[in-house]
């Protein structure tokens, strides 16, 4: 429209000086009413201008109101057309394959497992309030995994309620999803898993810094809670992470990352539901090596803490974190013996991205997706993994059987992943386990076994 009232206006002048001239040899040219019909038309084009504008702002109103729909790798979103609500739909897919090697004779242990099978609904209303739920039909029981509620004010501001993973151990708050291995690494073992409670947390600088302090009902190492607390105390956990560097320009240092997490609680009332996940530890093969006799309970403080860190450059990635687990424990039995233990776990894993992507926390995103015909095969990562969980030796003989439970355990372990897309992923690994005391089934000869995953993340 500015365009044309300059076109006009050009002609006009050019009619004008026309004019002028021919008027002194044609006296009968109305110049007058010529810059009337100008003006006339200068006016039309003014009333055509905000008619356009009217029609962009009345459109820009309409896309305000109304929703869209997106389908994509990221799932299926919904979004109001003010932004404030949303609704997203996405889904954990994981089938593996364990085969055991030299297992002495047990039965049962070779197989394929529905590791996985979550279905994740998630969404925001009101602009600032955050949900997730999430159902866990892998395994042998269907059973809530998350359900939470999140009240963002700031970023550096945020509470979460409901059902979620404790803020304690690194490994445990990567996603399921682009962990290095099938199964999380011995020191995991130490922490709890997900706890019913209320988080303070957030994030200062863009990541520079992040923190989480909560109140939960408590639950012993490995373990997720039910609906309920079985006692009238609470546990108290925290996390600090520093990635001081993440803003810099120098690539070297900005992928480094440290901190702190851990917990305290008292289990004034003695329960086995303070004790491990089945009342003992499992190896990378999901095999317990270690359990309490029947006659133990928890019973009063329990704390832990885990000092970690991980460092990203490129394609390399590295990974490491040490974690205690103390825990007092009672036999509730003749003799009426009373003990602290104190278990400890760590880890270091390592991988590189054979087909040079970045390696990042939250996974590897594949430069080209596999597509055979145009010769694109994705990204290809390696990686490797040494760990133990060492058991205190004031737990044997009293509080655990020598003869059935290993005093110690170490694993490494070493894979192949294979990134077809950023939602399909294929994964084999080996590991082996070896272990000092103990002379179960399991723990009578080391633990090789060779791990398969396909795994659909959207």
């Amino acid at each position: 429209m500015k365009m044309n009232r300059t076109i006009i206006a050009t002609l006009a002048l050019g009619a004008l000086l026309g004019v002028r001239t021919a008027n002194a040899q044609t006296p009968d040219v109305d110049v007058n009413a010529l810059v009337q019909r100008l003006q006339q038309l200068e006016q039309q084009v003014k009333i055509l201008e905000r008619k356009g504008e009217l029609d962009k702002e009345a459109a820009a109103e309409k896309a305000k109101g109304t929703p869209t729909v997106s389908i994509g790798s990221s799932g299926l979103v919904a979004t109001s057309g003010d932004t404030n609500f949303s609704f997203g739909l996405r889904g954990l897919l994981q089938v593996d394959n364990r085969t055991f090697i030299h297992d002495g004779g047990i039965q049962g242990n070779d197989g394929f497992v529905l590791r996985r099978a979550r279905p994740i609904f998630q969404g925001t209303v009101f602009r600032d309030f955050d949900f997730q739920f999430t159902p866990e039909f892998g395994g042998s029981t269907v059973q809530i995994i998350d359900a939470h509620l999140n009240y963002r004010y700031a970023p550096w501001l945020q509470l979460r309620a409901g059902r979620f993973k404790v803020p304690i151990g690194l490994e445990l708050l990567q996603s399921d999803s682009v962990t290095f291995f099938n199964e999380r690494a011995l020191p995991t073992s130490l922490v709890p898993s997900r706890d019913v409670g209320f988080q303070l947390w957030g994030e200062v600088g863009g990541g520079v810094l992040s923190y989480a302090v909560g109140v939960f009902n408590g639950v012993g190492d490995a373990r997720s809670t039910g609906n309920s607390d079985f006692d009238d105390n609470r546990e108290f956990a925290g996390r600090l992470f520093l990635q001081p560097f993440k803003n810099s320009q120098t690539a070297a240092v900005r992928g480094l990352g440290f901190g702190v997490g851990g917990s305290w609680g008292d289990y004034s009332l003695a329960s086995a539901t303070g004790l491990p996940n089945g009342n003992g530890y499992v190896t990378d093969g999901q095999q317990q090596f270690f359990a309490y006799t029947n006659t133990v309970v928890a019973s009063g403080e329990h704390w832990r803490l885990a000092p970690q860190g991980y460092y990203y450059l490129g394609p390399f990635s590295l990974l490491g974190e040490y974690t205690i687990s103390s825990q007092n424990v009672r036999r509730n039995v003749a003799p009426f013996e009373s003990a602290n233990l104190q278990n400890t776990g760590w880890q270091v894993a390592a991988g590189w991205v054979l087909t040079g992507e970045d390696a990042t926390f939250t996974g590897v995103m594949p430069r080209n997706a596999f597509d055979p015909h145009n010769c694109k095969w994705g990204a290809f990562q390696v990686a490797g993994r040494y760990a133990e969980l060492d058991i205190d030796d004031d737990a044997f003989p009293l509080f655990a059987n020598p003869l059935a439970s290993a005093t110690k355990a170490q694993s490494w372990s070493a894979g192949l992943n294979w990134y077809l897309n950023k939602n399909l992923t294929i994964k084999a690994s080996y590991a082996r386990t070896t272990f000092d005391g103990g002379g179960s089934v399991v723990t009578r000869q080391p633990e090789q076994v060779f791990f398969t995953r396909m795994q659909l993340a959207f």
